[in-house]
């Protein structure tokens, strides 16, 4: 469920109609709506208050897939931890309010200052992603005579059945430990003076509309926590991951409802005494946002149509890396018996991949109409770049019958301004 809906022929967000901000700050633009944000996140947190079997859950936001500072401290208010995957991201979950020790480190690439950084926070825990990185994170920690509080991460070799792009679970995936070798790893671990053992991490993936992998990993993870308990391990902390997918397509079947996929954590751990941590993403922020743009021409080519929109794949990504699909609604609500039109939606960028869909049948728009881009809350505006010298788009969020600006355009003068000229050329 979102709040974005046509009131009085209008394609509002929550009280606010999408083409009033668009006439004041322009097209392209994200629009974030607080009151879904707090929805997805209410209903996925209360997902784990039935059957816990005595687990408390902490739920880390993926800052990975909205990292605006808005967004960020809307769900901080509201209790959320977060996930992070660089000393950026910490630094973002802070400044929006998350205390250090709501925070959890993932990642596969960190770096030493980075580690220095974290301890220093005081960030609940770090999910360790290789043997190298365990050795490297040993050594910052004793160099500041401190001990980091790790899990590890492991990989069950559980297929998530989504895009080759997302999962992350399988043994080719470049994520986690291999399970072969958790045992020893954690045996490795306990003997780092520099490391505390306080858990243990998976995460298979992205996008994901089954339970069932969700089900052999939990079992598989369960089964390895009560081993490593019977061992001396103190393992406190379980941390699942995300993953849950969304309905990006009307009509679709809908993905599992969040109470569904929390029964299956709970009971899977119900009896083991450890503290549940998920990190979800996709499944709060991204049904909270959409992408407005305008239609710069209708081009009728030879063989096919197309809608020229002046956003393009390097606002929005996702359908050119994923092939994904994005509903798409026109800001003025449009008749029983409007005209059809079947098209190509293209943006500006010079790449042939520059395409937000192909063949998709929508109300005929003409020029200067303009369109919103659904589900484009997560792993959007944080996928941006500045390709073909276009600036980052304006961010907007709306709460209620109030809207504000919480990322300005990027202008011409910014997107110059970190260039620097070598002295050969400085004349």
């Amino acid at each position: 469920m979102h709040h974005f809906a046509y009131k009085n022929g209008a394609l509002h967000a929550e009280d606010v109609a999408l083409s009033a901000i668009a006439d004041e700050v322009g097209t392209p633009f994200y629009c974030y709506s607080t009151a879904t944000l707090e929805r997805h996140y209410r209903v996925f947190s209360e997902a784990f208050k039935q059957g816990t079997g005595g687990n408390q859950a902490l739920v880390c936001f993926s800052v990975k897939s909205n990292s605006n500072l808005a967004v960020v401290s809307t769900l901080a208010r509201m209790g959320a931890g977060a996930d992070v995957v660089s000393q950026g991201e910490i630094r973002i979950a802070r400044a929006a309010g998350i205390p250090a020790n709501r925070i959890v480190f993932s990642g596969v690439g960190k770096k030493r200052d980075e580690m220095a950084y974290a301890l220093d926070a005081g960030i609940l825990m770090f999910n360790v992603e290789s043997e190298p990185e365990l050795e490297a994170l040993n050594e910052v920690a004793l160099a500041k005579n401190m001990r980091a509080p790790i899990s590890l991460r492991v990989n069950p070799d559980v297929d998530a059945n989504t895009h080759v792009k997302i999962t992350t679970g399988k043994a080719e995936n470049k994520f986690g430990i291999a399970w072969e070798r958790a045992h020893a790893v954690y045996a490795r671990a306990a003997d780092l003076p520099g490391i505390e053992i306080v858990g243990v991490d998976v995460h298979i993936g992205s996008q994901i509309t089954s339970l069932d992998p969700f089900r052999a990993a939990f079992a598989k993870v369960a089964e390895l926590v009560r081993e490593l308990k019977d061992q001396g391990h103190d393992v406190r902390n379980v941390d699942l991951g995300g993953g849950l997918g969304i309905p990006y397509m009307q009509g679709n079947e809908p993905p599992p409802h969040p109470d569904e996929y929390g029964r299956i954590a709970c009971d899977a751990f119900a009896d083991l005494d450890v503290r549940l941590l998920f990190e979800p993403g996709r499944i709060i922020a991204g049904n909270a946002g959409v992408l407005v743009t305008e239609v710069t021409y209708v081009k009728n080519g030879e063989a096919k149509d197309f809608l020229i929109l002046d956003a393009g794949m390097n606002d929005l990504i996702r359908p050119t890396l994923y092939d994904a699909w994005h509903d798409m609604l026109p800001l003025k609500e449009a008749g029983a018996d409007a005209p059809r039109l079947k098209a190509d939606i293209v943006g500006p960028v010079c790449e042939s991949g520059d395409t937000f869909a192909k063949d998709r049948e929508l109300t005929a728009l003409a020029q200067g109409d303009r369109l919103a881009i659904l589900s484009a809350g997560a792993y959007g505006a944080v996928q941006a770049s500045t390709y073909n010298a276009r600036p980052l788009v304006a961010e907007v969020m709306v709460n209620g019958d109030q809207w504000s600006v919480v990322r300005e355009r990027q202008t011409y003068d910014a997107l110059l301004a970190d260039n620097r000229m070598p002295d050969w050329l400085d004349t």
